[in-house]
């Protein structure tokens, strides 16, 4: 029989992206919605960040890295992918738990855009006054 490799899932999210992340045990190959890393982020820093925690734990070549990512930007979309990898790890492992919290990566980012206000040009914008 074929053996069965472990299948961790995490989701992450961040202003209005979502990422599904499927960690497998493997070599280190990396795709996220049937892209390359390289290929799918425009510049170098998000694919970073976005790999932030596989790096924190030094287990980079340890896991194949399956995401699909939908919604937002290039930051926000960096920020949900991280957040799920944060998470599939974690089932994973339970006690690499604290050096992921102390890096920061399993704390949801809360800021999302403000909604525009009635009677109001925009979020907090106000239409010119004339006292006269």
């Amino acid at each position: 029989m074929a053996e069965t490799k472990s299948v961790y899932l995490g989701t992450g999210r961040r202003k209005t992206a979502v990422a599904r992340v499927r960690l497998i045990e493997g070599s280190g190959k990396v795709s996220i919605n049937d892209k390359s890393v390289d290929e799918f982020f425009s510049h170098e820093n998000f694919s970073r960040f976005a790999l932030l925690p596989l790096a924190t734990i030094e287990a980079k070549d340890k896991f194949d890295m399956e995401a699909k990512v939908h919604g937002g930007g290039d930051s926000g979309q960096a920020g949900a992918l991280a957040l799920g990898i944060a998470r599939a790890l974690l089932k994973f492992d339970g006690e690499l738990r604290t050096p992921l919290k102390q890096a920061g990566h399993l704390t949801r980012d809360p800021r999302m855009k403000e909604r525009k206000k009635s009677g109001q040009p925009g979020a907090r914008k106000k239409f010119q006054f004339s006292k006269r």
